[in-house]
């Protein structure tokens, strides 16, 4: 009677943890797409479809020509954890291999914001619109209703 109780209660742990485990899931698949990338780039998920279409080919495209540097940036990063497993930390290295990562990683972001530039310049005031809005509440911020005149 004691096992089969034990294994009436394993099967009880077990299946509120698979419950939780899919009800958990669901809301990271649910809420992940809106949350990635950088601030405007997941600004741009609420522009019209033809011109989400092109704002998310022309971020692609960058990642594309960016390649190598995000390569780069990986494998600082996997130097850097190499480094810390080691029994003497090298700090000297550890720095320069970390400043490789960070290095990279502002020279990507910096690429994607200058293509965000270039397609915001390019598109319509009411793309721009839903642009900021993006920008605004992803920044925990209500958009202003007009621009704000300097003094």
């Amino acid at each position: 009677m004691s096992a089969a109780r034990n294994l009436l209660i394993a099967s009880v742990v077990l299946n509120v943890f698979l419950a939780g485990a899919l009800a958990g899931g669901a809301v990271w698949i649910k809420s992940g797409k809106q949350g990635q990338g950088t601030s405007l780039e997941a600004a741009g998920g609420r522009l019209p479809d033809q011109q989400r279409t092109l704002f998310r080919k022309a971020l692609r495209e960058v990642r594309r020509e960016s390649r190598d540097i995000i390569l780069d940036g990986q494998q600082a990063r996997r130097e850097a954890a190499d480094l810390l497993r080691q029994p003497a930390l090298d700090t000297a290295a550890l720095s320069a291999a970390l400043e490789r990562a960070r290095n990279a990683d502002v020279t990507v972001r910096t690429r994607l914001e200058q293509r965000i530039i270039e397609f915001a310049a390019a598109g319509s005031a009411e793309d721009r619109n839903v642009l900021a809005e993006g920008l605004a509440r992803r920044s925990g911020t209500q958009p202003s209703t007009a621009p704000k005149k300097s003094p």
